[in-house]
């Protein structure tokens, strides 16, 4: 089930929180409860893409981007990710969770979170987002001038490059 009540709390947590800009840092902290466990008592790999949530979008709403969302009748839909699993964050334990909007080309935004066990990363992810509308996707240099920003996108790093090049040569339909 997905966690209504914490993603409440997160909202109500940050709503009056200082603004940020498109690109900077949002950091929230959470634990890892019973109800987040798979059968090794860690935290569920499914579950870690649900948590990841708890960041973005309490982000989304610093930056202004939920207000542009509401304003014009747009969504957000996740139409990627890639992730990595490094460290096991078990049953109790506190984690902080980093959250960023890395860049964006014509179709997509792209977002980078970690969460984090003190100084060790456990887990980190690129997603990629769309914003959606009635006539379909809507381009982020769009989006950007609505929220009042500059259009042009800061660099997006190698890696991340690498990923969409990568994820543009993927079969769709996937032959399976």
């Amino acid at each position: 089930m997905y966690p209504f009540v914490r993603f409440t709390k997160e909202m109500l947590k940050y709503r009056n929180a200082p603004r940020l800009g498109v690109c900077d840092l949002h950091v929230s902290y959470h634990r890892c409860w019973p109800w987040d466990l798979d059968p090794w008592v860690e935290l569920n790999n499914g579950r870690t893409l649900t948590l990841y949530d708890l960041g973005r979008i309490p982000m989304a709403m610093r930056t202004g981007l939920i207000d542009v969302l509401r304003k014009n009748g747009w969504g957000i839909t996740v139409a990627g990710n890639s992730t990595r699993y490094r460290r096991r964050v078990r049953a109790f334990e506190r984690f902080e969770l980093r959250s960023r909007c890395i860049g964006w080309d014509t179709r997509f935004l792209y977002t980078e979170q970690g969460m984090w066990k003190g100084e060790e990363c456990a887990n980190h992810i690129l997603i990629r987002s769309a914003i959606t509308s009635a006539q379909g996707i809507v381009p982020p240099a769009q989006v950007l001038r609505a929220m009042g920003q500059p259009e042009d996108s800061p660099e997006l790093p190698q890696w991340a490059q690498l990923w969409i090049t990568a994820e543009a040569a993927r079969p769709w339909p996937p032959v399976i």
